[in-house]
């Protein structure tokens, strides 16, 4: 089975995991967020392909939640002596691919080719594609102002309620993308923040209208367990811009995009509009990936 999965933010990069244990990297296609990315210190930085990468190639802080594992910070610790910006924590390991990716997209390169090479290098064989080669930038309203994305999650650690996300840029689905929609056996979102992290890549109107012209099944998997996230605002968000954080509120953000939903046992399934499946949502360990994986796959293709 072929699959293509909409992923962004650790939970998302946990997910993708998950379906690469099941099926195999070369039967898993990941279309990743980019609305996150920023350039910090002149560095090219995509948080979201990143988390994916460093996740396949078994490289990611699993502790953290973000960047890679056994990381040091020498050269943040002289970038803060020397009064640079310092909020968005960069790691020596880490900074080494945003100074490749930076050069590569300086000399011509769309990152969508880096993104491959970088793939490549680590050993992965799933194949990761940025949503676009495009400048997408998410904003987050909020009574304090608007804030980039980052600016809100790190520097003001995404305490501001949200009153709107905006996400900006004309862009064009990268190349890949497009066709691994129309042939994939089904398509996945992952348990990632629907306004934030999938929310962007829908925003490029070429992936929305192949999503919503599918034949196949689409799988949602729910980012909160009993109304609750595992880490990061997807509750607090949903509470605010969908009404509630049950299920049926996780659904309504993908109104006319899904065919069934993951959620887990403890959830309450009043008012769900599409196929729920049922199980044990909290990825913590390989068996309980595989059981959400295995949830997700279970719908007849």
């Amino acid at each position: 089975m072929k699959v293509t999965v909409f992923s962004g933010g650790f939970g998302g990069a946990k997910f993708v995991r998950a379906l690469v244990e099941t099926l195999g990297g070369e039967n898993v296609t990941a279309i990743v967020n980019v609305g996150d990315d920023l350039d910090v210190l002149g560095q090219r930085v995509c948080p979201d392909l990143d988390s994916v990468l460093y996740a396949l190639a078994g490289l990611a802080d699993e502790e953290r939640g973000w960047g890679r594992a056994d990381e040091t910070w020498h050269a943040l610790e002289t970038v803060s002596l020397l009064g640079g910006d310092d909020w968005f924590k960069l790691g020596d390991r880490d900074l080494g691919l945003h100074l490749v990716r930076t050069q590569a997209l300086h000399a011509g390169a769309p990152l969508s080719s880096f993104t491959a090479r970088a793939t490549r290098a680590l050993g992965v064989a799933a194949t990761l594609l940025p949503a676009t080669d495009d400048e997408l930038r998410t904003f987050v309203v909020t009574a304090a102002g608007t804030f980039s994305f980052q600016e809100w999650f790190v520097e003001r650690g995404h305490r501001d309620e949200v009153d709107d996300v905006e996400v900006r840029g004309d862009a064009r689905a990268a190349p890949g993308v497009l066709e691994t929609l129309a042939t994939a056996d089904l398509l996945l979102i992952g348990p990632s923040n629907p306004y934030v992290s999938v929310g962007p890549i829908l925003a490029v109107p070429e992936i929305r209208n192949a999503l919503q012209a599918r034949r196949v099944p689409c799988v949602g998997v729910s980012p909160l367990v009993a109304g609750r996230a595992i880490k990061g605002p997807a509750a607090r968000m949903l509470a605010r811009l969908a009404g509630g954080t049950t299920p049926a509120h996780v659904a309504s953000v993908y109104s006319g995009l899904l065919d069934a939903l993951v959620v887990d046992e403890s959830d309450d399934l009043a008012g769900l509009d599409v196929q729920p499946i049922v199980t044990r949502t909290l990825m913590t360990d390989s068996e309980s990936r595989r059981r959400v994986a295995e949830a997700a796959l279970s719908v007849p293709v």
